[in-house]
């Protein structure tokens, strides 16, 4: 996923499609919560001028992430639409609103950008949705405790206010 200037150049009247699959292996370095991904597919068009070169990307692929309770293996399928700007010569007027890429050595290298923009989608957080029974689950109920549901405890009376309830059937015989 690299192409040389004047390759671009060459490029800028016909075009240029990529729909390639990357390995980015070495991305479970970059991140911790990140334990493997598979291989990302990279889908979209170059818009080629004289002066600068704009990607757009559709990257997806799927990462494994560490539940945020139980740290079981729970995948993250993601689908990611970016437009990335490289500029061409080191001297082209350009607005700097705009974020824009310069070109290393007469390079244009989309790894890079596709690592960057797959980072910023990892979430904060992730949770399993493991069916219980699994030994990896999130355990329901321990020494004094259990998870309930939101029902269960709409129709179940506080044991510290079950005298009150007492006190007003005693009030009406």
């Amino acid at each position: 996923m690299k192409w040389s200037i004047n390759q671009l150049n060459q490029l800028q009247n016909k075009g240029l499609q990529i729909d390639e699959t990357v390995q980015l292996t070495d991305m479970k370095g970059a991140l911790s919560e990140i334990r493997e991904i598979s291989p990302v597919s990279v889908k979209g068009r170059a818009d080629l001028g004289s002066s600068k070169a704009t990607f757009h990307l559709t990257l997806t692929g799927t990462m494994i992430l560490p539940c945020a309770r139980t740290l079981v293996d729970v995948p993250f399928p993601f689908e990611i639409h970016a437009t990335e700007t490289f500029l061409l010569k080191p001297n082209a007027d350009f607005e700097m609103e705009e974020d824009v890429h310069h070109v290393q050595e007469d390079i244009v290298d989309l790894i890079p950008v596709i690592k960057e923009n797959i980072l910023l989608e990892v979430p904060m957080q992730v949770f399993s949705d493991s069916v219980e029974g699994n030994d990896q689950a999130a355990p329901q109920e321990g020494k004094d405790w259990k998870v309930i549901s939101e029902e269960d405890n709409k129709n179940k009376i506080d044991p510290r206010l079950a005298g009150l309830s007492k006190f007003f059937d005693d009030q009406d015989s």
